[in-house]
C-alpha cells in the first residue's frame, strides 16, 4: 500500500509525457490507418485512444465528483482525432492537478462508486484505484505501442526513468 502523494504525481507526469508522444505519432497516420480495425482489443489505435480517454474520465469522476461525458464500454467519446487530442491533453491537465493536490489521509481512504458497465456499487481503498487507473493507461498506451510500432511508427523512449525532467536531475 502507498499512501504517498509523490509516487502519483510522478506518475501523473509520465502520463501527460507519454499521451503527447502516443498522440504525436498516432498523428503522423492518416485517418484512415488511425481507425483502421487492427486487431486490437479496442480495434484501432483511435478506438484504443478513445477507451484511454474513457476510462480516466469515468475514475477522475468518481474521484473528483467532476461530471465528465463518458459513454458506454468501447463507444469512442471523439470520431475528429483533432478533439480527441484535444480532450486528452485537457484530461492529463485535470489528472496532474488532482494528483497535485492528494494527501496521504485521501488515498488512505475508501473510494465508494457504481460501476459503469454491471451498474453494481463497490468499494475499494482509494490508493489501490488511483494506482489502477495509472496501470490502466499504461496498459493500454503499451497496446497503442505496439499498433504504432506496427504500422511503422516509433514513439521513442518510454520508460519512467528516462523521462526528461529525471534525464536532467
Amino acid at each position: 500500500m502507498t499512501n504517498d502523494p509523490a509516487l502519483y504525481q510522478r506518475f501523473a507526469k509520465y502520463n501527460a509525457w507519454m499521451t503527447e508522444k502516443v498522440y504525436a505519432a498516432a498523428g503522423e497516420l492518416s485517418d484512415e490507418e488511425r481507425k483502421a480495425d487492427r486487431g486490437a482489443f479496442f480495434r484501432s489505435v483511435h478506438s484504443t485512444l478513445n477507451h484511454i480517454l474513457f476510462a480516466d474520465r469515468a475514475w477522475m469522476g468518481r474521484f473528483t465528483g467532476r461530471a465528465y461525458e463518458i459513454r458506454g464500454m468501447g463507444v469512442d467519446l471523439f470520431e475528429d482525432f483533432a478533439d480527441l487530442k484535444e480532450a486528452h491533453l485537457a484530461m492529463c491537465a485535470d489528472i496532474t492537478i488532482f494528483s497535485d493536490q492528494l494527501t496521504p489521509e485521501w488515498l488512505a481512504g475508501t473510494q465508494v462508486w457504481t460501476s459503469v458497465t454491471d451498474k453494481k456499487q463497490r468499494q475499494r481503498p482509494r490508493w489501490l484505484l488511483v494506482s489502477h487507473m495509472f496501470n490502466h493507461q499504461t496498459h493500454h498506451r503499451g497496446q497503442v505501442s505496439t499498433l504504432l510500432s506496427q504500422a511503422g511508427k516509433d514513439i521513442g523512449v518510454t520508460d519512467l526513468p528516462f523521462m526528461p525532467d529525471l534525464i536532467k536531475a
